[in-house]
C-alpha cells in the first residue's frame, strides 16, 4: 500500500523559511516523477514544483528563485525548501506521485503571517 506523508508545515513570518518533507512508502519511489502542489482557501490546487527520477526540476513562476525541490531516493523522501515566504504562499501543501494510479499525501498547512 502506497503512502505519502508530508511534514514540516507551520506558521512563519513573511520573509521566513520552511522545509517540507514527503516520505513515501510501499512504492519504488526512485522511478517516479514527484510533485509539490498547494491549495489556498477558495482556490484551485496548483502545481508548485516537480522533480524527475533523474533530478531535473521545474517550478511555477510564482516560486522560482525562492523554492527548491529535491529528493533523496535512498530515504524515499522529497523536500521543498521554501525561502523568502510571502503571505500569498499560505496554503495546504501536498506531495504527489505521478504513477498509474497516482497518489497524494494528506497535506501540510503552511501559514505565512505576521
Amino acid at each position: 500500500q502506497v503512502q505519502l506523508v508530508e511534514s514540516g508545515g507551520g506558521l512563519v513570518q513573511p520573509g521566513g523559511s520552511l522545509r517540507l518533507s514527503c516520505v513515501a512508502s510501499g512504492t519504488m519511489f526512485r522511478i517516479y516523477v514527484m510533485d509539490w502542489y498547494r491549495q489556498a482557501p477558495g482556490k484551485q490546487r496548483e502545481l508548485v514544483a516537480h522533480i524527475t527520477s533523474g533530478g531535473s526540476t521545474n517550478y511555477a513562476d510564482s516560486v522560482k528563485g525562492r523554492f527548491t525541490i529535491s529528493r533523496d531516493n535512498a530515504k524515499n523522501t522529497m523536500y521543498l525548501q521554501m525561502n523568502s515566504l510571502k503571505p500569498e504562499d499560505t496554503a495546504v501543501y501536498y506531495c504527489h506521485l505521478r504513477g498509474i494510479p497516482d497518489y497524494w499525501g494528506q497535506g501540510t498547512q503552511v501559514t505565512v503571517s505576521s
